[in-house]
């Protein structure tokens, strides 16, 4: 699943590392969502979307529209 995490992470200032410890997560994990290689519960991608000051996980999350058919 494709992400806008690395994008707005850098907009706010804060590492990967910040935010792995804030969504109580490790570090290689925020990286493996930036680079498409995870998909999050829905919990995590909840917790980022609120981390990263946004009010949709849509905000965040590029949700394939064929993957909902």
């Amino acid at each position: 699943m494709e992400t806008k995490i690395r994008e707005l992470r850098q907009d706010k200032g804060i590492t990967q590392q910040e935010l792995a410890d804030r969504a109580g997560v490790t570090r290689q994990t925020i990286n493996a969502l930036e680079n498409a290689r995870y998909n999050p519960s829905l919990l995590l991608a909840y917790k980022i979307t609120k981390i990263l000051d946004k009010d949709s996980i849509e905000d965040v999350f590029i949700i394939d529209e064929g993957i909902l058919e």
